[in-house]
């Protein structure tokens, strides 16, 4: 749970101002930002928008066209999608001032994210390919019959919401870094969904991600999402309530005793 300052006005990118006293066309127009000029980008941020919205709508009609065979796999693609999408939505409606490029996460959560949805798409097709085509095998069984694979599909929606509603509730305080540092207007969110998850974007991404290899089908790629997840998050919370406890003091060791993270052997 990271908190942040009040909001403030934004603008996408400064506007352009000259010394001139008459209006002309800006001789800049890659001006965005004065550190990045990419960072703000109208441009990229409606691309990346309807790409993700093409590939969301693309997936789930792909899914229909395989629902006799293997769905679990475009729907994988289907709910990636839209987590990266809700993740610049919700940031953009709730924390304004903070919505940028990277606020979709599609390329600044580090290789190790990109390898491990190649390694579960990769998995579900082979497997698939080996020992569910036609619905024979234990992973046509899987897919096919039984039902199992619903599970995991509760837990993507349960996990998208919760983390949704992290951000949604905690508002300007929400932020996708840790805060080092307690800045004007960061209050200590306990309302709302914090009332009774501690951590709940973690929550959320954490059972959501664990909903996709079981949705899948996955058991490799689900015991090491398991323990991935789980080592990543045990260390963040960790160092971040360090931070929190230094920023609130009791005020935070108070919220903690009493509201559970509702993640395995997590405190």
């Amino acid at each position: 749970m990271s908190a942040r300052s009040a909001s403030t006005e934004w603008h996408p990118f400064p506007p352009h101002r000259t010394s001139s006293t008459t209006s002309s066309p800006s001789p800049s127009p890659h001006r965005r930002h004065p550190a990045n000029p990419c960072i703000y980008s109208l441009s990229a941020i409606a691309t990346r928008a309807f790409l993700l919205g093409s590939t969301f709508a693309s997936s789930l009609l792909l899914a229909y066209l395989l629902r006799s065979t293997y769905p679990q796999l475009p729907l994988f693609i289907a709910a990636l999608s839209l987590f990266h999408f809700l993740e610049f939505w919700t940031t953009a409606e709730y924390n304004t001032r903070k919505a940028k490029v990277s606020s979709y996460l599609l390329t600044n959560n580090g290789m190790a994210y990109n390898l491990a949805h190649t390694a579960a798409f990769t998995e579900g097709l082979v497997e698939w390919l080996v020992w569910g085509k036609g619905g024979k095998g234990w992973k046509g069984e899987w897919t096919s019959g039984g039902g199992l694979w619903i599970v995991g599909v509760v837990l993507i929606l349960v996990g998208q919401v919760a983390r949704s509603l992290a951000m949604i509730h905690a508002g300007t305080n929400f932020s996708h870094l840790v805060a080092y540092r307690r800045e004007e207007g960061h209050v200590l969110v306990k309302s709302g969904i914090y009332r009774y998850l501690r951590h709940p974007s973690y929550f959320g991404f954490f059972w959501w991600g664990l909903g996709t290899q079981i949705m899948l089908g996955n058991p490799v790629c689900f015991v090491g999402y398991s323990l991935v997840l789980w080592k990543f998050f045990n260390n963040r919370i960790r160092g971040e309530e360090e931070l929190l406890v230094e920023f609130f003091e009791d005020e935070y060791q108070e919220y903690r005793a009493r509201t559970p993270t509702f993640l395995p052997f997590i405190q």
